[in-house]
C-alpha cells in the first residue's frame, strides 16, 4: 500500500471544532480517488497533511512503509520535491518565469529533472507553442496544465490536488482532468483529489466523501 492514513484527529482550539474525528483511509499504487465534502469539512486540511505541510493533532500517516506524520520541515521539503507533488486551484506558477522554467522548475529543485520527459509533457499538455511566455500571458487553463506538467515532471509517486479545477469552465475542466488521469496512470502515480464536484469524483477510480470528520466510501 503506498499511502495508509490511520485515525487522524484535528482540532482547531481558537474555533472550539473539530475538523478530523479520526480520519483513516488507504491509497494503492495507480489509484486515482477523489474526495468530496461539504465546505469546511477538512478537506484541505487532511490534503495538507498528506504532503506533510501540515501535522494532525493525532494519528498516524505511512508512505510507502515509512511515518511521514512527524517529519522535520527539511526531510518533508524533501520528500515533496521528489516524490510528493502537488497541484492547487490557484496554480501557483512563478510570474518571473517562462512556462519552460515553470515546467522544469520542481524536478530541478528535487534534483529530478529529465529534459525528455519535460518535453514530452510540454507536448501532451498542449504547451509546446507556449513555453517562451510567461504566466501572465496564457489562459486559466493553460496555468493549470503547467501547474500539472509542474508536478507530475518529478514523476512523484503520489500526486495530491486541491480542487484543480476550480477556476476552469465545464470543457477546460474535464479535459485538464482528462489529461491528468491519463498522466498519473501512465506514470505508475497514485492520485489523490479534492473537489467540491460529484461529477469530477465519478472520473476517478474510488469516490470517498469526508463528513463529520471521517473519512467513508460516498453513497451512491
Amino acid at each position: 500500500m503506498l499511502l495508509s492514513v490511520d485515525g487522524l484527529t484535528r482540532c482547531y482550539p481558537g474555533q472550539n471544532r473539530n475538523v478530523l474525528r479520526g480520519a483513516s483511509f488507504d491509497l494503492a499504487r495507480g489509484e486515482s480517488v477523489a474526495l468530496t465534502g461539504d465546505s469546511g469539512s477538512g478537506k484541505s486540511t487532511l490534503l495538507h497533511m498528506l504532503a506533510a505541510l501540515d501535522r494532525p493533532d493525532g494519528g498516524r500517516i505511512m508512505f510507502d512503509g515509512n511515518d511521514i506524520t512527524g517529519l522535520s520541515d527539511k526531510a518533508a521539503s524533501d520528500l515533496r520535491r521528489r516524490r510528493i507533488a502537488l497541484v492547487f486551484q490557484q496554480f501557483n506558477l512563478v510570474p518571473a518565469l517562462t512556462v519552460a522554467e515553470n515546467l522544469a522548475l520542481h524536478a530541478r529543485l528535487g534534483k529530478r529533472y529529465d529534459p525528455d520527459w519535460t518535453k514530452e509533457l510540454s507536448d501532451r499538455l498542449g504547451l509546446s507553442d507556449l513555453t517562451d511566455r510567461y504566466p501572465e500571458q496564457i489562459s486559466g487553463g493553460q496555468q493549470q496544465r503547467v501547474a500539472i506538467g509542474r508536478a507530475l515532471a518529478v514523476r512523484p509517486d503520489l500526486l495530491l490536488a486541491d480542487e484543480p479545477t476550480g477556476n476552469l469552465d465545464e470543457t477546460a475542466s474535464a479535459e485538464v482532468l482528462r489529461l491528468m488521469l491519463e498522466l498519473v496512470s501512465e506514470a505508475g502515480s497514485a492520485l489523490f483529489l479534492v473537489t467540491h464536484s460529484r461529477d469530477i469524483a465519478a472520473r476517478c477510480a474510488r469516490h470517498l466523501h469526508l463528513s463529520g470528520g471521517r473519512v467513508e466510501a460516498a453513497a451512491g
